[in-house]
């Protein structure tokens, strides 16, 4: 199949890399050029803009950090929206706001385009293993038409409805459960440690007991360790998850009083200059909390 892909951070690059290791016909797109190239040597063709890298395909995704960057790539006369072809589909796979996805659905749908919004839950390291799980949403001949590319970059894929905007609510509603852990995980590691209890025998309690999942083993260590470089995840690329998730429950009148205070810890890292940390920060932010010092 023929694929633009717009984003190659940590995320977009392993996952456009994937999609060429699955035999996709693959032309990207980067703001920083140099990104793109190490990509130009596994087969894929380096466009010189979004519209350029949104041509001639039959599918182009974006994997961005935010809405603004989303916005940059698909409006105005370089955007993909200029370059993608009738019918072409457009697969967002950034985490993005609500209104946003419902925006680029109304965009796409004006200009003859097709639309579906697939972010996908995983770190950095999933990534580039291929276990991301996708979650995806929109018209159903449209998620047929590219599932054989969204599974070419995790290990399942969740549909969701036609709706495509439903898939960035459970996104964000993830990112939320993840966020909320995080700032338990790190409160109860403070507890434990200002009451003389060493981090590596609270670990191992919590390592035989809670962990069933790697999502939360994985925080448990990094947060017991201190352990908060190289980010996976920036803090705050967390505090905007949370905003918009706070935005969506507005927006849905839904009270979400644990989201308010998680993204005030956030707020409060940020202030701290802890923005580019990973977001399990969260824990060294407890810690400060508990008057313990850090390493």
């Amino acid at each position: 199949m023929k694929v633009g892909f717009i984003g190659l951070g940590n995320m977009g690059h392993a996952m456009a890399r994937n999609l060429l290791a699955a035999g996709h016909e693959l032309s990207v797109y980067n703001r920083t050029r140099e990104k793109a190239e190490s990509l130009r040597q596994q087969g894929a063709r380096v466009a010189d803009s979004p519209a350029d890298a949104a041509r001639g395909v039959e599918v182009v995704f974006t994997m961005l950090a935010d809405d603004a960057a989303v916005e940059g790539v698909a409006f105005g006369g370089s955007g993909l929206l200029a370059g993608l072809g009738q019918g072409a589909l457009h697969v967002s796979s950034s985490t993005i706001s609500v209104a946003l996805s419902e925006r680029l659905a109304e965009a796409h749908a004006k200009a003859g385009q097709r639309y579906v919004a697939a972010p996908v839950f995983g770190r950095p390291a999933a990534a580039e293993a291929k276990q991301l799980w996708v979650v995806a949403a929109g018209a159903k001949a449209d998620v047929e038409r590219c599932r054989p590319l969204l599974e070419a970059v995790g290990r399942g894929l969740s549909v969701l409805g036609e709706r495509a905007s439903a898939a960035n609510v459970v996104k964000l509603s993830g990112n939320f459960l993840i966020a909320s852990m995080i700032e338990t995980l790190g409160e109860a590691f403070a507890l434990t440690r200002k009451s003389g209890i060493e981090p590596k025998v609270f670990l191992d309690v919590f390592q035989s007991v809670f962990a069933r999942s790697p999502i939360f083993e994985n925080y448990a260590v990094q947060i017991a360790r201190e352990q908060y470089e190289p980010a996976g995840f920036k803090l705050r690329l967390g505090l905007k998850d949370v905003r918009l998730v706070l935005e969506a429950a507005g927006a849905a009148e839904v009270p979400m009083p644990v989201a308010s205070l998680v993204r005030d810890h956030f707020l409060s890292g940020m202030a701290q200059g802890k923005g580019d940390l990973d977001w399990s920060a969260l824990g060294a932010l407890a810690a400060e909390r508990a008057g313990l010092d850090g390493k």
